[in-house]
């Protein structure tokens, strides 16, 4: 969530950011600072009669002690007068608070100054690509098909369980899909990430308090009778541990890994892109999340972007590097990188991860806080990272590394898997 005196200090300029995400509601920026300003007067009004009132008690003392009964008497008469008069200024408070805050969190966050313009997936700037893309024999096989030929996945077996977008991995295909989480959370761990094992559902604050609500209501399942989520993603709770908590300098960076299923409805999904393991309702994935000082934040990014690279490279995989244009980011972020690799068969790229630096958007909402060194309290900083998201990873490590005689591991998974290839 955006903060109030940002954006009426800096209103154009705040304005000029949010075009560049081609946000259309910019009038909503001066809406919340004519509530803000209402909210000032109506709090001004309340303070000045509560002021009065506590001068009057003081007073009525003072005249007692001084014998002048009859103006202490006249004083305490006019106290449930002013007492009645603030119940209508408490109340208009708290609705222009209301108003106030229900317009905040319709505004997403300000772009960095890094993010380019564009509309679409297509104005995306490739920042960096690296790996080879693999030359594969005649007629090479899509995941789904080698993943039946092996026996690794089954998805129709998924769609009698429960429906369509959640696959059952069988055997070595699941003992593949074990073997990329224990080495994404032992790569992460090994470079100073704390794992975590946090709850897969969450509650409605604290949805709110990583973005989620309102903005994907209803991408995300929702279990009625306890009003619980299901997570999109670990950063959710891992983030949370931090809600209404005022930090230490020298507790920061605050560096956390995690392993969780992860559940989207992916309402509106189509086409060639949800085949095989392209897009699922459910899927496992390892996150990486930091909680840093402000003046670090966007180091920290370089540093998260740079540890997902090297996994990939460890991986072998073909991938490149995006940054992602105004239209194409995420509500809560001001900057974001997204990871694609190549898949061969299917002859396309495919997102892995994104890895975005959130500044306060995230913590203002959480009252995620830290002490500096001065003893001034303010808004620490939060990021997160795929590192990495398994299904198109494991769809892409299948098809890019098929050879007629069946499918090779990647060396870094070997003591993992505890074989050198699938047959």
């Amino acid at each position: 969530m955006l903060q109030v005196n940002v954006l009426r200090q800096n209103t154009a300029w705040a304005k000029e950011r949010l075009a560049i995400r081609n946000f259309k509601q910019l009038e909503l920026v001066d809406e919340i600072v004519a509530l803000d300003d209402k909210r000032k007067k109506l709090q001004l009004e309340f303070d000045t009669i509560q002021a009065k009132i506590n001068c009057s008690s003081k007073d009525i003392g003072k005249l007692m002690g001084q014998g002048k009964k009859e103006e202490a008497d006249a004083l305490k008469a006019e106290i449930p007068q002013l007492k009645t008069a603030l119940e209508p200024i408490k109340e208009a408070m708290q609705f222009a608070e209301k108003q106030l805050q229900d317009a905040l969190v319709l505004l997403p966050n300000l772009p960095s100054g890094l993010v380019p313009p564009g509309k679409t997936p297509e104005d995306n700037v490739v920042v960096r690509q690296g790996g080879n893309t693999p030359t594969l024999g005649t007629n090479p096989l899509p995941h789904w098909d080698l993943a039946k030929k092996y026996n690794l996945i089954d998805f129709e077996l998924g769609v009698k369980i429960t429906g369509s977008g959640f696959p059952v991995y069988i055997g070595k295909g699941a003992r593949l899909q074990r073997s990329l989480i224990q080495y994404f959370l032992d790569f992460n761990t090994a470079a100073g990430y704390t794992e975590y094992i946090p709850p897969f559902v969450v509650n409605e604050d604290s949805a709110y308090g990583t973005g989620q609500l309102p903005d994907k209501e209803g991408q995300m399942y929702f279990v009625t009778e306890d009003k619980f989520y299901l997570i999109p993603t670990s950063e959710v709770p891992l983030t949370n541990i931090w809600r209404d908590v005022i930090l230490k300098e020298d507790d920061l960076p605050i560096k956390m890994t995690a392993y969780s299923p992860c559940f989207r409805r992916e309402a509106g999904s189509y086409g060639k892109d949800v085949r095989g393991l392209n897009r699922l309702h459910q899927f496992e994935k390892v996150e990486i999340v930091q909680v840093t000082k402000p003046e670090n934040s966007y180091e920290t990014l370089d540093a998260m972007v740079a540890h997902v690279e090297n996994l990939l490279q460890n991986l072998g995989l073909p991938y490149r590097i995006l940054r992602l244009c105004g239209g194409d980011m995420g509500f809560t972020s001001a900057l974001t990188y997204d990871f694609e690799v190549f898949s061969a068969a299917q002859g396309r790229w495919l997102e892995v991860s994104s890895v975005s630096n959130f500044e306060n958007y995230q913590t203002n909402r959480l009252k995620c806080r830290f002490k500096d060194a001065n003893g001034k309290t303010q808004l620490a900083h939060s990021l997160n990272g795929s590192s990495l998201a398994l299904p198109r990873i494991l769809g892409s490590l299948l098809e890019n590394n098929q050879t007629e005689h069946g499918i090779t591991i990647p060396e870094v998974l070997w003591k993992y898997f505890g074989a050198e290839e699938i047959r």
